[in-house]
């Protein structure tokens, strides 16, 4: 059963107040409530700060009680659920894994007729109670794991969604399908048999291609947030079209203004290589999404740049090209000596390059910060270190 004490005027005030208190302390310390326990306090508090720049429209809310730091810690970000509400509709849809019910939320948003399935009763109650508070009344709660829900189904969907769990029994991380619960590999059949459409958020850090191999993928969207690339979301199909082995790719870099970027996957294979150049005025470098994708060559090409080098995912033009999506640098020296100059302060960036910005900063004794930047990369005359302003 789930406190609903926590959600009281003072207690709320309470965990507001020490979002930034020591928690290994209050852990320990007596509660100033009845029937509210330290712990649950911790939770609270732990919850609420997440929430603050992941989920501010839970934190916006003070009648909301927060799940245990690891239910969050796997849970969608506000920005990238509300991105898969713009990729994943229809009238009739379910969560088969429903977790924080952060994904459900939004996506639900299209349907009429949403479920969500949850096997622990306690994050069930909770994402009830929640969606209660913020007016949300239209979500069928099952209290089951989503084998037993699929083994009792009879009814067909628009389109099925699932964010499988990371963690084992001994709450390890995982990162392939085969080690997810529910294991996808063994329950498409299952799922293809009440939709056509299926929806698995995924870890960012899977192979692209193995994944290829292994499932019928439309589409993979590969999701960043301000150029740290957050989850894959991959589409899945039961027809056998022309995108087997081919999906079609999206790279989204959102909460910033770049554009997005798609390409079919055999594209890039069957790609010209770039020309390659010294650095020229500018330098594009790729936003996170991008260089997860691998589509090096196509880059080069469709923008019409040239790459520093063969292993330097950094490219380079003479003149400014607009609308690139990621950093777009001009540079300022393109043989700079970082020896050589009483400004200690500067951006550091390491690509292809012996050694990170961190022993880059040992080295030279420079601070990160500043206006402009320090390009640590290999040209096609070896190592170099490019002085470059952002524009």
């Amino acid at each position: 059963m789930i406190n609903k004490q926590l959600i009281n005027e003072e207690v709320q005030e309470y965990i507001t107040q020490n979002l930034y208190s020591d928690l290994s302390k209050l852990r320990f310390r007596k509660s100033p409530f009845n029937n509210i326990s330290s712990l649950e306090l911790v939770q609270q508090i732990q919850g609420k700060k997440i929430a603050q720049k992941k989920l501010p429209f839970l934190y916006n809310n003070n009648r909301i009680i927060y799940p245990p730091h690891l239910n969050l810690e796997q849970a969608s970000s506000q920005s990238t659920a509300l991105y898969k509400k713009k990729i994943i509709t229809g009238k009739n849809g379910i969560d088969l894994t429903g977790g924080t019910g952060i994904d459900c939320y939004f996506i639900s948003e299209n349907a009429t007729n949403f479920f969500y399935v949850e096997p622990n009763y306690e994050l069930l109650e909770i994402v009830k109670h929640n969606f209660f508070s913020l007016k949300k009344r239209d979500i069928h709660f099952i209290n089951k794991t989503a084998e037993e829900f699929i083994s009792e189904n009879t009814q067909s969907f628009d389109f099925i969604y699932l964010d499988p769990s990371r963690r084992d029994v001994n709450k390890n991380k995982k990162i392939e399908i085969i080690d997810l619960s529910p294991n996808i590999l063994d329950l498409q059949n299952q799922l293809f048999k009440f939709t056509s459409k299926i929806f698995i958020k995924l870890s960012p850090l899977l192979d692209l291609q193995k994944v290829i191999d292994q499932l019928p993928i439309s589409n993979i969207y590969i999701v960043s947030v301000k150029n740290e690339t957050k989850e894959l979301v991959l589409e899945l199909r039961s027809e056998k079209l022309e995108y087997l082995n081919n999906p079609y790719i999206h790279c989204v870099n959102l909460e910033t203004k770049q554009p997005d970027f798609h390409f079919n996957w055999q594209d890039e294979k069957l790609s010209d290589t770039p020309s390659y150049s010294l650095p020229k005025s500018y330098l594009y470098q790729p936003n996170s999404s991008l260089l997860k994708s691998g589509a090096f060559k196509l880059i080069g090409n469709k923008f019409k740049l040239e790459k520093l080098h063969s292993n330097t995912h950094i490219y380079t033009s003479e003149k400014k090209l607009e609308d690139f999506p990621g950093r777009i640098l001009s540079i300022i020296d393109k043989n700079f000596n970082p020896k050589k100059t009483n400004n200690k302060k500067f951006n550091i960036i390491s690509k292809n390059y012996p050694i990170k910005p961190e022993e880059i900063k040992k080295k030279y004794n420079l601070i990160e910060g500043g206006d402009n930047y320090l390009i640590f990369t290999r040209s096609l005359e070896g190592n170099v270190c490019i002085l470059a302003e952002s524009i």
